[in-house]
């Protein structure tokens, strides 16, 4: 019998789970662990932190509801401070654990942590082991070596769907041998992290909450109490209310549920319900997501600078006057505006509007990009770094894009997907005008 500590990472979950499952097999004694690691809370170049409110008080519940799924299958979850390769090997020295399970990430602050602590691991003849666990296509089953995998997502997607076959999910462990010993400590609150709760428009599209169960209720309630999963490539461009996408980009960036777990409920409802275009656009969305994870392993720290993985200069500048106008949405730019309001005031924003915010500030403005992606990390509830910088890079023409960067006409978008202004109204004050 082993002891193993599972840090837990951007995997808070307990199904679909391979670090925990195996951590639990063969009765081996299990201490999960969650790091606040302060520097996620320090102050950007632009002036704000790292870590808003919304994103905070998300990741919060979700640890609350962990805790309580740890603890009805036996376990319980350890909470501590500090750069995790630091507090790592001092816990694994404490509690005499013969080895660390954790998820692999790919990002790069996330691989340089990891590859300390497996450096300050090893000098303590202590093992760590990573899991891919985050995606829908496991790295080892990609038919190309990292180096090579494809930089353009038609030519990722097209060779991965005929070659890949996605594995199937892990099981909830049947028990959680927690042998204590160790003092948990509690959940800190906002304040303790230096921020404070921010109340939700009531106007926001959903009132989302952190954790598992959530994320379950939100994918059933999607797919099989509503019944939206089979028009999903119609609505998907939507602005207004809970029904135009599935909205659970939330609870995957945070781990709640996985990205397998939710692939093999859309077989599911291909078997029992409809298989058409719309399921297969959910699933399709899904490996925009896996790409952009396999492009961050392969570029490293290039998605975060301003000449992203192409190594272009953008045309722009480190204008602090527009930037705050953007950021504040008072651009007088309506369809602008309208969605940094929803933005700020709910920590969620549609897909069509973060595309448009984007190129404004790109190629109207011509405003800094990495400020626009570092705001988005700020803001919303569903950050994840590798889509977040990669998607900005690729507006920007530094990323993945063989178009070199999209630039959207504000006034023709809103006039397609807001024809009547219906989404400017709900979030502009009437006041004001362009």
């Amino acid at each position: 019998m082993k002891k193993v500590l599972v840090w837990y990472r951007n995997d808070l979950r307990v199904k679909d789970h391979e670090a925990l499952w195996r951590a639990c097999q063969n009765g081996n004694k299990v201490y999960p662990v969650y790091i606040f690691d302060l520097r996620c809370f320090t102050t950007t170049a632009p002036g704000f932190q790292r870590t808003g409110g919304f994103r905070l008080q998300f990741l919060l519940e979700s640890l609350h509801e962990l805790k309580i799924s740890l603890s009805t299958l036996g376990g319980d979850l350890v909470i501590r401070h500090g750069p995790p390769e630091d507090v790592i090997p001092q816990l694994a020295e404490q509690l005499a654990v013969d080895k660390v399970y954790c998820s692999r990430e790919v990002a790069w602050d996330e691989l340089c942590i990891a590859e300390k602590l497996e450096h300050r691991l090893a000098q303590k003849n202590v093992v760590l082991d990573q899991f891919w666990q985050s995606g829908l296509y496991h790295e080892e089953d990609v038919p190309w070596p990292i180096k090579q995998v494809p930089d353009v997502f038609s030519s990722f997607r097209k060779e991965s769907e005929k070659t890949v076959a996605i594995r199937p999910e892990f099981d909830v462990p049947e028990k959680v041998n927690f042998p204590g010993g160790i003092e948990t400590c509690n959940i800190p609150s906002l304040e303790d992290l230096g921020l404070f709760l921010e109340k939700r428009n009531r106007k926001a599209v959903l009132s989302f909450k952190g954790g598992e169960k959530q994320a379950w209720k939100r994918l059933n309630d999607y797919f099989w109490k509503d019944d939206l999963l089979r028009k999903y490539k119609f609505t998907r461009n939507g602005l207004i209310g809970k029904d135009y996408s599935s909205k659970l980009s939330p609870w995957l960036a945070h781990g709640c549920i996985s990205a397998k777990s939710v692939y093999h409920e859309i077989k599911r409802y291909e078997q029992e319900r409809v298989k058409n275009i719309s399921t297969y656009w959910l699933f399709f969305e899904l490996l925009w997501r896996d790409f952009f994870k396999f492009m961050s392993k392969k570029y490293g720290a290039a998605i975060f600078m301003t000449r992203g993985i192409t190594g272009d200069l953008p045309d722009m500048s480190d204008d602090m006057e527009k930037f705050e106008l953007w950021r504040r949405g008072e651009t007088r730019e309506p369809f602008v505006d309208a969605n940094m309001m929803e933005l700020n005031t709910t920590g969620f924003m549609s897909n069509r509007g973060r595309q448009n915010v984007a190129s404004y500030l790109i190629h109207d403005l011509k405003v800094n990009w990495t400020w626009g992606a570092m705001w988005y990390e700020n803001r919303l509830i569903d950050y994840d770094p590798d889509s977040n910088w990669l998607n900005w890079a690729y507006i920007a023409g530094v990323g993945n894009d063989v178009q070199k960067g999209r630039k959207f006409s504000i006034e023709n978008q809103a006039l397609k997907y807001d024809p009547k202004g219906e989404y400017v109204k709900l979030w502009l004050k009437a006041s004001l005008k362009p």
